[in-house]
């Protein structure tokens, strides 16, 4: 935490506010309405770990594009050292860095977003990944030491399970990967369990725990209970 009275923002909850200056401009949490977002911080510019994750978030920008889904990077270091840095990665690794990086100076969002962990460092934002959903809604948040880069292939998995879950209201197993089962909602009654171990063309373990084909489940599947 920032200091002894922050709150931690919290999955289900509105994304805290901002405005603020970035390598694109200034941006508003309101210019993300109608978009997911991923909004993450790194420790600092020019750094050989944060220089591989940018690298690999620009690798997968175009899928996340595909899923109606920006990025938004975030440090403490100034707009021109964010410049400077993203324009060396072009030059010295080939790699352009299209989405835009707030240079939070005075730390108001970083501080809002519980990025500054003091027990790991008092002035550099860990490595904090804020999953926002198109009506500004905390979906995920994952936090990584300084030392441990990311795993881009795992946040971009969680944000096609987080819109799978929202389309056909199912949950997905542990290493879902598009195109595998899902889970299905669990029965909120006894007569509905009987007819959950009853029913066609799905795989159930036991009443609790059934999966099936997500080109298989039926829209009324929402109205059945819960997924977890």
């Amino acid at each position: 935490m920032c200091h002894e009275n922050a709150t931690l923002p919290r999955i289900g909850e509105p994304a805290p506010d901002f405005d603020a200056v970035t390598t694109h401009g200034r941006l508003k949490l309101e210019d993300y309405k109608g978009r997911w977002f991923i909004l993450f911080s790194h420790p600092a510019d020019f750094t050989p770990v944060c220089t591989t994750e940018f690298i690999g978030f620009s690798e997968i920008y175009p899928e996340l594009r595909k899923l109606n889904c920006d990025l938004l990077g975030l440090s403490i270091d100034s707009v021109f050292s964010h410049i400077a840095w993203v324009r060396n990665i072009q030059e010295k690794m080939g790699v352009r860095i299209e989405f835009p990086i707030i240079a939070d100076l005075d730390r108001k969002v970083a501080e809002a977003y519980g990025m500054i962990m003091p027990g790991e460092s008092q002035t550099e934002t860990s490595r904090c990944v804020f999953v926002v959903d198109d009506k500004s809604i905390i979906r995920a948040i994952i936090y990584y030491p300084l030392s441990t880069g990311r795993n881009m292939q795992e946040i971009l998995r969680l944000v096609r399970a987080l819109q799978t879950t929202d389309q056909h209201k199912v949950a997905t197993p542990a290493n879902w990967q598009p195109g595998d089962e899902v889970i299905l909602p669990a029965p909120n009654t006894d007569e509905g369990a009987d007819k959950r171990l009853a029913a066609e063309g799905q795989y159930c373990t036991d009443w609790y725990l059934c999966r099936k084909p997500l080109s298989a489940v039926a829209p009324a599947a929402a109205d059945k209970g819960g997924c977890h």
